[in-house]
């Protein structure tokens, strides 16, 4: 099976051959952290942690990069505003950021580099791009000269001469070309600095990003990740000052960029005011469902936000837990032999796997691959119930196939849906064996015949969200 990209750079869907065979080396341009993270945010780092996944399912040994700009205008005037130190900000959004970020049960890169723990690479880099005459010193700033680099605009798709007849009248009269963008920043009263060859600063917003990947990556890397609002101008400048830098090209093979999120069909904005935090957004809704919502559609596509969408991905949700509550039933059951459709879901697990892989191995479709797994749960559905109907014998291989299966892809897509069920803390517990108990008494009033107080505890039950299921097999609970 070959997997397909979508890649930024050549606007196509391209084979992924990874630069060194068996391994895939990935850089995510992470968070500033001056405030919690919002929903805009979850999208690229869910999207990522799934192609990860996948990558490793497919047997490569993935390196995975995400670094914090802990160093930015934003969280200095954050700062400034509080009357504490910028690293305060930054160490408090940080940890924000892991605290949602685990719930979402987004798994850790390998490293998250800091800008701030990085200004040697940084002012190397930097030093070079003067050395070879492409940036230019004006005060203690320095800019990188877009005209020295032939190849800008090739991400992005744009020309210099547009964008030069698009720039504002009150350009930077300092810079050479209006496009020019500062690699170091000379240091303003008040402002964290560090010492450089051009005076005391700090860097410029793109220059980061092409140190921490060159460190921990190389001159030449497979993926480089962000939301698409990043494709120009800094990943369009990442481009330019690395392979300037390197002289080597290309800094990365694939580009991929994840679409925009809409607020009821808006552009999400603080001033608009449907600005949405992760944190504020569990309060109301599971980590899992934000996380199943984000991945049901391709991530490429514009993913409009909003509660009733939400609501309705935890009813969707909802149908592929049913499908793992009857897997558990029937592996409680005794074996009692083979038959047609039993055939029939070891046949529909293995086409499941199989066009799971090609959702996934096709620029890794989560939208597809999800609808894969419903089909499956309908499967499993059909059979418990031919099973608890008395109308075909149980059979564990073929229970245990459709299992593997499942729980395969959940597992890729992050979804812990079979091991929330499975999960049992000392609450949890409690309240199994007071069920257990509640089951039996009414168990033995069906046994007596005592149909009303069975059904007093059904429906006592039912109003608390407790539903049973009476089968040939026995009854079983669940919540609603």
């Amino acid at each position: 099976m070959t997997i397909k990209v979508y890649n930024t750079l050549t606007k196509q869907k391209e084979e992924f051959v990874p630069v060194e065979p068996g391994k895939v080396k990935i850089y995510v341009c992470g968070v500033t952290p001056y405030n919690h993270p919002h929903i805009g945010n979850a999208r690229p780092f869910i999207t990522w942690d799934v192609i990860k996944r996948y990558l490793e399912r497919r047997g490569y040994e993935v390196t995975h990069i995400q670094n914090f700009t802990d160093v930015d205008d934003k969280i200095i005037h954050t700062a400034q505003a509080e009357k504490v130190g910028w690293d305060v900000i930054a160490n408090r959004y940080i940890a924000s950021y892991f605290e949602v970020m685990d719930k979402l049960n987004v798994s850790r890169a390998d490293i998250y580099p800091r800008v701030s723990e990085h200004m040697p690479e940084i002012l190397a880099i930097v030093k070079r791009l003067v050395d070879k005459g492409v940036a230019y010193v004006v005060e203690g700033d320095v800019y990188y000269s877009v005209e020295k680099f032939s190849g800008y605009g090739k991400l992005s798709g744009r020309s210099l001469e547009d964008m030069k007849a698009g720039a504002r009248v009150d350009i930077n009269e300092r810079k050479n070309h209006p496009m020019d963008f500062a690699l170091w920043k000379s240091a303003k009263p008040g402002e964290p600095a560090w010492d450089s060859p051009w005076g005391p600063g700090r860097p410029g917003w793109h220059i980061e990003c092409s140190a921490m990947s060159l460190k921990y990556l190389g001159n030449s890397f497979d993926f480089h990740g962000g939301g698409s609002d990043l494709i120009f101008p800094h990943h369009e400048n990442e481009v330019a000052q690395s392979e300037a830098y390197t002289g080597e090209e290309p800094f990365v093979k694939y580009w991929l960029h994840n679409g925009f999120i809409t607020v009821n069909e808006e552009k999400m904005s603080k001033s608009l005011g449907n600005f949405f935090l992760v944190k504020d957004i569990l309060a109301h809704y599971p980590p899992e469902v934000l996380r199943f919502f984000i991945l049901a559609t391709h991530y490429r596509s514009p993913l409009d936000f909003s509660d009733e969408r939400l609501t309705e991905a935890g009813r969707s949700l909802e149908r592929l837990k049913t499908a793992v509550e009857n897997l558990r039933h029937l592996e409680t059951l005794p074996t009692c032999g083979t038959s047609p459709e039993a055939l029939t879901l070891q046949a529909a697990a293995v086409k499941a796997e199989d066009d799971f892989n090609s959702a996934m191995d096709d620029d890794f479709n989560t939208a597809l691959a999800i609808s894969v797994m419903f089909g499956l749960a309908k499967e499993i559905n059909i059979y418990h119930g031919a099973v608890t109907s008395s109308k075909v014998p149980y059979d564990t291989a073929a229970v245990a196939r459709a299992r593997d299966s499942y729980f395969s892809m959940a597992d890729v897509l992050g979804l812990l849906i079979h091991e929330e069920i499975g999960k049992v803390d000392g609450a949890d517990k409690l309240v199994d064996q007071l069920m257990n108990i509640i089951m039996e008494i009414r168990q033995d009033a069906r046994k007596a015949k005592d149909w009303a107080t069975a059904d007093k505890i059904r429906d006592s039950l039912g109003a608390i969200n407790i539903v049973i299921e009476d089968s040939p097999q026995g009854a079983r609970w669940k919540i609603r």
